[in-house]
């Protein structure tokens, strides 16, 4: 059984080169390096462009982050592996 809450992706933002600030419906602010799960063609051209990957944008349909070739990822992937930003 999953014991990660359901959640939606409510804002996006770039921090650096495949890091990801991710804002949940849940309220909570975390923080992901996306680089090691974007394999298969159709993350090819956010590996090799870094302007297609600062690209990224939520999609409320989705509730998920999506780029503009159609790629995704999943909320609940997202949130598992993603953890709280470090204080400054």
């Amino acid at each position: 059984m999953n014991d990660e809450p359901s959640v939606d992706v409510v804002a996006v933002r770039v921090l650096a080169r495949y890091v990801l600030e991710l804002t949940f419906s849940t309220g909570e602010v975390r923080v992901l390096d996306v680089e090691d799960s974007l394999w298969g063609p159709a993350f090819e051209p956010l590996r090799s462009d870094h302007a297609a990957f600062t690209a990224v944008r939520v999609d409320p349909e989705a509730a998920t982050i999506v780029w503009p070739n159609g790629a995704d990822l999943s909320p609940e992937g997202l949130y598992a592996k993603s953890r709280p930003p470090i204080p400054a």
